[in-house]
């Protein structure tokens, strides 16, 4: 996850905004979700349908009521009365039952375009890939309700702006054709100025207050995963700074969107208070010439504003339609990235019973500065390899090209299938969970039971954490609760749960005393686990058969070493002969 510099949308025109919507949209419409998704949307449609032959029902009867009182005939008026709560009593359930269908269908929505972006999140280690997209947790977490909520109800408004207007453009009709008229004058030129006036800056601003607000929220993250090594340095003074920085630009962006919603609530108060006036104003001579009842003008004031609002949709919503399109701007760039297959960075990759390297020459990704050149080793079951040379020569680059992660360069790597193959970090990684969670990570289940669990952790000297009455099962927030030491040694434990034949450690002892080092590294030997590992302590070397020193500028030599018990012997010889010189 970043938080790198993301450029606004340059084009805000409906076809691109439409085009990009369409791109995040029609899998649901399209895919496996297809006949779900059409069948909900027709029964939506029909409730829909009902809603609005009941609205017009509604807006008769008002009429009538008005007719009634006017002409002081009591019979009409109760008849109108009892009219009206027979209609009240089928709309009022309709209505309740939409509301909560729609929102039902938004959340399966939700649950299944989240599952895509997931889905494609998590294959082929785009995660790691991802650069360029700032905050992709937010764009999967927030952005994706937003956009499939929004999206089902502009729908929605549209298909039943689109039914108001045929229904009371009809009983518009017959009471007033010049009404009509002036309605659609009204409406378009409301439209065109909504537009004009404010669409652009409107979607610019809400565009980037996603960004700072995702980029404030992202580095109160980073302050809380990173808590005590703030603590150890007194770092709250700079972190304080950086905060600032992030909430004086969310803050700022959120001023100039005042500023613009301010005029946008100007115009847009100012359009719909007038429309109340206008049909008034219209009948106002038939009325008072007696060519029509008072009901009726009601009655035509009410369908006057039912038109309206259905050909002034983009007028009324224009807010949460500029909210809506940054939204579909942030998701469409996230799907297009995730959809680019991943770069061909030339290191060729082939499936083997050992690892070999032929001729590999591995480069800093986005450059062309060589790490290592033309490098050929093979690892036969059992071999091990200790990658050495000074900080920035390409070590951990070539642990990842190794694990491929890293493309960048040339050559071939033979290597064992991905689940022989296991990797150890200098900083484990450790999830909030249970103590069996963290043993088997990153499997969700194994065929080994409690007692081999144990056994795995007496052999890390970590069997008390699971003494509690919990067991296995304990809860813990790990990587608070447990030392550097011992989450490599908790890291340790997974490498020997899982068993696999190739294991990559990158530092993963540089936290542990010697005893203990001594005592992991030999249980790999014993087990004939094949052994690639990076370390700066001279002690490591005697656990390894060959050592690869990278020089720098792609340069390297390869040499055996010692075993380590020469080398311990070597160690105490001078000791040893002092003491008989002594005893002498």
């Amino acid at each position: 996850m970043t938080a790198s510099a993301t450029r606004a949308p340059a084009a805000t025109d409906t076809t691109s905004a439409w085009g990009r919507f369409l791109v995040v949209a029609r899998p649901y419409w399209t895919g496996d979700r297809r006949a779900v998704a059409w069948a909900v949307l027709a029964g939506l449609i029909v409730l829909m349908l009902l809603d609005t032959q009941f609205a017009v029902m509604l807006n008769k009867q008002t009429g009538e009521l008005t007719s009634a009182l006017s002409a002081r005939d009591e019979g009409r008026f109760w008849a109108a009365v009892r009219g009206m709560l027979w209609v009240v009593g089928f709309a009022v359930p309709v209505y309740a039952f939409y509301y909560a269908s729609r929102d039902a269908y938004a959340n399966d929505w939700r649950r299944w375009l989240t599952r895509r972006f997931l889905d494609a999140y998590l294959s082929d280690r785009a995660y790691f890939r991802l650069a360029g997209v700032d905050n992709p947790d937010q764009r999967i977490a927030e952005d994706v309700n937003t956009f499939t909520g929004r999206s089902l109800n502009f729908l929605l408004i549209l298909l039943g702006s689109v039914m108001q207007l045929v229904a009371f453009s009809t009983v518009l009709w017959g009471l007033s054709k010049m009404l009509v008229g002036f309605l659609v004058v009204y409406a378009v030129v409301g439209t065109v100025l909504s537009i004009g006036l404010f669409g652009r800056p409107l979607i610019r601003l809400n565009f980037w207050q996603l960004k700072r607000e995702a980029d404030f929220r992202f580095r109160l993250m980073r302050l809380r995963e990173n808590a005590e090594s703030i603590a150890f340095y007194r770092g709250e003074q700079q972190e304080r700074h950086q905060l600032d920085q992030r909430l004086r630009a969310a803050l700022l962006n959120t001023r100039k969107l005042i500023r613009a919603q301010f005029m946008l609530n100007l115009f847009q108060r100012s359009f719909s208070q007038l429309s109340l006036l206008v049909p008034f104003v219209v009948l106002a001579a038939d009325v008072l010439a007696g060519r029509l009842e008072v009901g009726q003008a009601v009655q035509a004031g009410g369908a006057f504003a039912a038109v309206l609002s259905a050909v002034s949709l983009i007028v009324d919503n224009f807010e949460s339609l500029s909210r809506f399109v940054a939204g579909i701007d942030r998701l469409h760039v996230m799907a297009a990235a995730l959809q680019a297959a991943p770069p061909d960075g030339g290191i060729k990759r082939q499936a083997a019973h050992d690892l070999k390297l032929s001729k590999l020459t591995v480069k800093a990704p986005d450059s062309e500065r060589v790490l290592v050149e033309n490098l050929s080793l093979t690892l036969p079951p059992g071999e091990s390899l200790l990658i050495t040379g000074a900080s920035g020569c390409g070590k951990s680059s070539l642990l990842r090209a190794i694990a491929g992660l890293w493309t960048h360069g040339s050559g071939r790597i033979h290597h064992p299938p991905q689940e022989d193959v296991f990797f150890l970090p200098q900083r484990p990684y450790l999830q909030s969970g249970t103590l069996r969670s963290q043993l088997i990570y990153p499997s969700t289940h194994t065929a080994l039971d409690d007692t081999a669990l144990l056994k795995v952790l007496d052999e890390v000297q970590l069997r008390h954490l699971a003494e509690s009455e919990a067991g296995l099962d304990r809860s813990e927030d790990w990587e608070k609760l447990l030392s550097g030491g011992e989450q490599q040694r908790l890291a340790f434990a997974r490498l020997l749960v899982h068993a696999p034949r190739v294991a990559i450690l990158d530092e993963a002892t540089s936290a542990l005393d010697d005893a203990n080092q001594r005592r992991l590294y030999e249980r790999l030997r014993d087990r004939g686990t094949t052994l690639i590992s990076i370390a700066h302590r001279a002690a490591v070397a005697g656990f390894h058969r060959r050592v690869l020193n990278l020089i720098g500028g792609g340069r390297w030599e390869l040499r055996r070493t010692r075993p380590a018990e020469t080398q311990a012997a070597e160690a105490t010889a001078p000791a040893a002969r002092a003491a008989r010189a002594d005893q002498a």
